[in-house]
């Protein structure tokens, strides 16, 4: 092969201009400015321009020319970090979306560098190995054997409907060539589950008309109705592809019985055993690491499968789910697809290449952000953070109990709480408005950042304690700003 002509070579140059460290520094320093600005808890946690403002600053043609990485970033900085929700400030006690541990956000260079891609072993030799021990690091928490297996996925919802492709494959053997055929199997969930199990059920053909939705009693699945919708369900005829339990629910961090829901499946055992158990664990999982929390979790190996996101409670950034199963297989016959050209037959291959068994083929490597943060940190200090974030939430709930004004709605199980405004001579019809009024008040004046749900058909206020730096004083300060706020709002009322 010849020299690169003159273009090419200037070409080359500019791609091999960036990568260097004194290249990248620019890009780095954003990220390292951010975290410490955040870290004092400086500035506001959110500006909350519109989003026509924000498109506005970014119309125009699209660049043909290269600019250094140095303007990239400056453009970058003035164009859209103001606008960021700044996740690792401590008074951002929002969504479920973590104040990533700082390990595994430089890790995130490193996989983006090595671009391995874990369908295969030969695309990625060292990292699919990798995965493998970190699946078994995980199902050995559970505690199940050597036959258990998983995945890392893209979150909990590709984790739940990858596991409930298994149930489906166990429940309709045929299902890959033939269909679901005229009478499907339905999914038993809670009314409180979270919506990735009816969107599985839609994806998959299975229909939203075959998810049965049980009632909750304390904010976890009623497991005497649950008896008496199997009772009925047995009684028709009506195959039960999978009953699905949650750890950590999405609205209220709540935990259903998971030792009585496995009982039931146990009770209800069809021809293939007791009823598939999937428990989603999205939020919740972390409860396995700490002495404190495990029990919330007893009964989690008796599931055939569960879903997991270490972007949550162990602190992750953005994407680390797995699916778990009790048995490998499951997921292998779930994704029962040939693929010569990509996929080996080889007993090596069929032990080694993730494809096969994973809903993605184009999947990075994202596995090595949660070694990194076990090997860092380690699966002790991981713990003490998941307890810390559940006793912050537990402390929030001690200062809305002093009050008159917010009323706490449950005791946390985790680092969720729900809680109401109660402002006295308000006609309960308004308070719903006023609520969703309260909020966009508060996060919007850039004191700080809080979520909201629905209970009992009732609109609420709620918190989730992402970030290992919320402390005691800025619980206060969330009371002392959402009190301001609130008299201002009942004033123009």
């Amino acid at each position: 092969m010849g020299a690169p002509r003159d273009s090419d070579a200037e070409l080359l140059a500019m791609l091999e201009a960036d990568m260097t460290l004194d290249a990248a520094r620019p890009i780095l320093e954003l990220a390292a400015g951010y975290f410490a600005d955040t870290r004092r808890g400086e500035g506001p946690v959110s500006t909350w321009h519109s989003a026509h403002v924000i498109a506005d600053r970014l119309a125009g043609p699209m660049p043909r020319g290269a600019r250094s990485l140095s303007d990239v970033a400056h453009r970058l900085s003035s164009l859209l970090l103001e606008d960021v929700n700044r996740l690792a400030h401590p008074m951002y006690i929002g969504h479920q979306v973590s104040a990533p541990l700082p390990a595994a956000v430089w890790t995130e260079a490193l996989i983006s560098a090595l671009n391995q891609s874990q369908a295969v072993r030969e695309m990625s030799p060292s990292f699919t190995p990798l995965e493998h021990q970190v699946i078994r690091w995980m199902t050995d928490l559970v505690g199940w054997d050597e036959q258990a297996g998983g995945t890392i996925t893209s979150g909990g919802t590709e984790a739940t409907f990858a596991a409930l492709l298994a149930a489906r494959s166990r429940a309709v053997p045929d299902v890959w060539t033939n269909g679901l055929g005229a009478n499907p199997p339905v999914v038993v969930c809670g009314e409180h589950a979270h919506y990735a199990v009816s969107r599985a059920a839609g994806e998959m053909g299975l229909g939203l008309s075959r998810v049965i939705t049980i009632p909750s009693r304390a904010l976890c699945l009623d497991t005497d109705a649950l008896r008496e919708r199997l009772t009925a369900l047995r009684a028709t005829g009506t195959r039960v592809m999978a009953v699905v339990a949650t750890a950590g629910c999405t609205a209220t961090g709540s935990f259903d019985d998971l030792e009585a829901v496995a009982d039931l499946c146990d009770a209800f055992a069809d021809d293939h055993g007791p009823l598939w158990l999937h428990v989603d664990a999205a939020h919740g999982g972390a409860a396995m690491l700490s002495p404190t929390h495990r029990h919330r979790v007893r009964g989690l190996v008796r599931a055939r499968s569960m879903a997991w996101d270490p972007h949550k409670t162990l602190l992750l950034p953005l994407s680390a789910g797995m699916v778990l199963v009790r048995h490998q297989d499951d997921l292998t016959r779930a994704f029962a697809q040939e693929a010569p050209y990509l996929f080996g037959s080889g007993s090596a291959a069929q032990m080694w290449d993730m494809g096969p068994r994973s809903f993605q083929c184009s999947r990075r490597a994202d596995v090595l952000k949660l070694w990194v943060a076990i090997e860092r940190y380690g699966s002790d200090n991981l713990a003490r953070l998941y307890d810390r974030l559940c006793r912050m939430a537990q402390t929030l709930h001690g200062l809305l109990s002093a009050r008159s004004d917010f009323t706490p709605l449950h005791e946390p199980m985790s680092n969720i709480l729900c809680f109401a405004w109660t402002p006295p001579g308000v006609a309960a019809a308004d308070l719903d408005t006023l609520t969703t009024a309260l909020r966009e008040r508060y996060n919007r004046s850039g004191r700080g950042w809080i979520t909201a749900t629905t209970l009992d058909g009732r609109r609420v206020l709620r918190i989730t304690v992402m970030n290992a730096r919320t402390d005691e004083t800025h619980l206060a300060k969330l009371v002392d700003g959402l009190v301001a706020e609130a008299a201002q709002l009942l004033h123009t009322h």
